[in-house]
C-alpha cells in the first residue's frame, strides 16, 4: 500500500479529462495535478522547449514526492518520455500514447480505416502510427490529422458552439472522406471535450480517447507494483501556471461536482 499522490501534468486543461476516469476506477488514489496553462499549446513549439517545461514539471512534481508521474498530454508523450524516465529513475512515467496504441491495435482489424487527430508536435514525431503497427502489422490504413486550433479554442471554453463545429468540419470533412475513416483516435486529451461535437457530426465513426485508456495503464501499474493507495482522507490538488476562471470552471464542468465536494485546492503555480 502507498498513499501518496499519484502527479499527473499537461501543457493546459486537457489532461483534466482522465481525472473522472481516475476517481471512478481508483477512488482511494490522490492526485496531484499540473496544468502549464500560462505557455499552453505545446504542440506548435519546438521539441527543446517541451523537453525543458517538461523537465521543469518533472522536477516539481518530484520535490512533491508523487508515487508515479502520469503524462497526460501526448504531445509530451510523444516527444520526451524517454527523457523523463532517465531523469526520474525511481518513479514509474507512464504516458497516454502507448495505452492508447495498445487499445487501437486489440479493437481494429485490417479493414479499418483509422484517424489519428493530434497536435502537430505529435503528428510529427510519428509515434502513434509507429506503436499502433509494431502493436498489430495488419493494421495498413492508418492517417493522421494536425487540428492545431482545436487546443486555443478548448482552452477559452469555445466548446458547445457554432465556432467549434465549424472548425472541427474544416480539419476533417476532406480528411474523413478521402480516407474513409472508420474510426478516430483522440491522440490529445484536450480533444474528449469537444467528443460530443465529433460524434454528433460524425456518428458512424468510432472514437478512442487516450484519456480514458491511460488510466487502466496506471491500474496495471500500480497493482504490479503493489502501490495501489487505501483508504485516506488527503485532498486532491491542481496547480496552474495561470490559475484562471476559465482553469477552475473547466475542472468543476469535466468532473461535474464542486470544490467542496471534491475535496480539491486550486493552487497557482509559477515554473
Amino acid at each position: 500500500m502507498d498513499n501518496r499522490p499519484i502527479g499527473f501534468f499537461d501543457s493546459g486543461i486537457g489532461g483534466l479529462t482522465s481525472i473522472p476516469y481516475m476517481m471512478r476506477h481508483l477512488p482511494n488514489e490522490r492526485i496531484i495535478f499540473f496544468g502549464d496553462t500560462a505557455r499552453t499549446p505545446y504542440g506548435s513549439k519546438s521539441q527543446d522547449t517541451i523537453r525543458q517545461f517538461a523537465m521543469q514539471i518533472g522536477e516539481f512534481m518530484a520535490k512533491k514526492n508523487v508515487k508515479m508521474m502520469v503524462i497526460a498530454c501526448n504531445t509530451i508523450s510523444a516527444t520526451c518520455i524517454d527523457d523523463l524516465r532517465r531523469q526520474f529513475p525511481e518513479i514509474p512515467v507512464i504516458g497516454v500514447i502507448s495505452p492508447t496504441a495498445r487499445v487501437v491495435a486489440k479493437k481494429c482489424n485490417a479493414l479499418d480505416h483509422i484517424g489519428i487527430l493530434a497536435t502537430r508536435a505529435t503528428v510529427r514525431s510519428g509515434a502513434y502510427i509507429e506503436m499502433i503497427k509494431g502493436k498489430n502489422p495488419i493494421l495498413k490504413h492508418l492517417y493522421s490529422k494536425a487540428c492545431p486550433a482545436f487546443v486555443p479554442l478548448i482552452e477559452e471554453g469555445i466548446i458547445d458552439n457554432d465556432i467549434m463545429d465549424l472548425t472541427i468540419k474544416y480539419y476533417l470533412d476532406d480528411f474523413m472522406r478521402e480516407n474513409e475513416i472508420n474510426t478516430l483516435v483522440l491522440g490529445c486529451t484536450h480533444y474528449p471535450l469537444i467528443g460530443e461535437n465529433i460524434r454528433r457530426l460524425y456518428p458512424d465513426v468510432r472514437i478512442i480517447s487516450s484519456s480514458k485508456e491511460v488510466v487502466t495503464a496506471v491500474q496495471l501499474e500500480l497493482d504490479d507494483r503493489q502501490m495501489l493507495a487505501g483508504p485516506n482522507d488527503g485532498e486532491n490538488i491542481f496547480y496552474a501556471s495561470d490559475l484562471s476562471e476559465n482553469f477552475v470552471n473547466m475542472i468543476q464542468r469535466i468532473l461535474g461536482r464542486d470544490q467542496e465536494e471534491l475535496n480539491i485546492r486550486f493552487k497557482n503555480l509559477d515554473l
